[in-house]
């Protein structure tokens, strides 16, 4: 496996903190696109973060430290996927995740459309038979099939429920569903958050708390960008009013951690650059850098 160099890595770090074999994180960058229902550019997704990255600081206030420098990220050379598509593609994800799972490294997954999920999830769950997954979306991506596959990237987390007990899944920000999917979280017992729910507080102020309080001690992110608000992520495929702010979503994070529980890897997804919008690609790549803070924050 080969990583990419100080010019075109994430944060644009020098070799000496991104070389595989000394680094903890290791970054996959998995452009996968074949289900688009609506705005396309996912593919282009993880290229976009990693190059907004060379203008995340690398100081972070809340942790006063310089992350990257202490546990070291490398950035995978991104996937090529050729023709594969559907199981094969993500037989491919799941092969690279589990190798660098072996390894010891903390796995960062970039997507690329939500179906590539199931295979991050897949590898770490196998490692991890007692882990949660939460799961940040304006959709629930329950549906069995759609558009004539279960492959999908609306269908992505009903594979997860083949593997894994639904109850150990928690969504949070959905605002866009059917019914078929509103039947099976209600049947099956996912713990899921309501956007319009948390607004009426329904789960309280804190509904942060509510959120974590589902989630076992090691938990796998799930992170599909669209469960920001538009004005803040207008660059992805499918938008939805009445979404969610950057600050009270790191509150989520603030409040697993304080809880004792930890993450054990996560999944970008579904960021669609625009050219002459720069704010969301830096944005994501911020989220990335802070959910690592998140994730090594010391004891």
């Amino acid at each position: 496996m080969k990583t990419l160099g100080a010019s075109n890595n994430f944060l644009a770090i020098d070799s000496h903190y991104s070389r595989l074999d000394s680094s903890a994180v290791a970054i996959v960058s998995a452009p996968y696109e074949h289900t688009v229902s609506y705005g396309g550019g996912a593919g282009k997704g993880p290229k976009a973060i990693i190059d907004a990255s060379a203008y995340v600081e690398f100081y972070d206030d809340e942790f006063n430290r310089e992350l990257c420098f202490d546990i070291g990220i490398a950035t995978m050379k991104p996937i090529a996927f050729g023709k594969a598509v559907h199981e094969k593609a993500l037989a491919i994800i799941e092969k690279q995740v589990s190798a660098l799972l072996d390894k010891g490294k903390f796995v960062v997954t970039l997507g690329g459309e939500h179906t590539i999920s199931t295979a991050p999830i897949k590898a770490h769950f196998k490692k991890y038979p007692k882990m949660s997954v939460l799961h940040f979306d304006a959709h629930s991506d329950l549906r069995d099939q759609y558009e004539g596959t279960p492959y999908s990237h609306a269908c992505f987390m009903s594979r997860v429920c083949e593997f894994m007990k639904p109850s150990n899944i928690t969504q949070v920000g959905i605002r866009a569903q059917c019914k078929e999917e509103a039947e099976f979280i209600k049947k099956k017992g996912v713990n899921t958050f309501y956007a319009s729910a948390i607004r009426r507080n329904v789960h309280g102020k804190n509904w942060q708390k509510s959120v974590v309080s589902t989630l076992s001690k090691d938990v796998y992110v799930t992170f599909d960008v669209d469960y920001f608000d538009p004005a803040i992520m207008p660059s992805t495929g499918t938008p939805e009013p009445d979404g969610f702010m950057y600050a009270e979503t790191l509150d989520v994070f603030r409040e697993l951690i304080a809880s004792g529980r930890r993450i054990i890897g996560f999944d970008i997804v579904e960021l669609a650059p625009e050219k002459k919008v720069h704010h969301p690609d830096l944005t994501t790549a911020r989220l990335l850098y802070k959910m690592l803070n998140y994730a090594f924050a010391k004891k």
